[in-house]
């Protein structure tokens, strides 16, 4: 079993920037590809950054050339630094890990608000 913390959430306002940390409870490293989702109510989870165990990085047309993803291994820490936030990036970050060889284990954060004011 592995937990997911997320950290880091808050607001904002529009141009600012915000950097989530995600922190899981035991050793991830070269066993789990990284992701970062985000939620808003009445819409279906969208994927934002992901980053696989080889380090592959993968964004979501929309946060291109501003949020970047990158994982630490020895910390268990995944980071999304997001930049020049938009009022429409406003949602719940959710964590999550996917196991590289077993893909039916799959582990999720609880989430942190992100909220961008303009």
């Amino acid at each position: 079993q592995v937990q997911l913390v997320e950290s880091g959430g808050g607001l904002v306002q529009a141009g600012g920037s915000l950097r989530l940390s995600c922190t899981a409870s035991r050793f991830i490293s070269n066993m789990y590809n990284m992701a970062w989702y985000r939620q808003v109510p009445g819409k279906q989870r969208e994927l934002v950054a992901a980053i696989t165990r080889a380090g592959s990085l993968n964004y979501a047309d929309s946060v291109k050339g501003r949020f970047t993803i990158s994982r630490d291994d020895a910390k268990n820490t995944v980071t999304l630094q997001m930049n020049s936030l938009k009022p429409e990036d406003t949602a719940v970050y959710v964590c999550n890990a996917v196991h590289s060889f077993i893909m039916s284990i799959t582990y999720w954060g609880q989430g942190t608000q992100v909220t961008v004011s303009s």
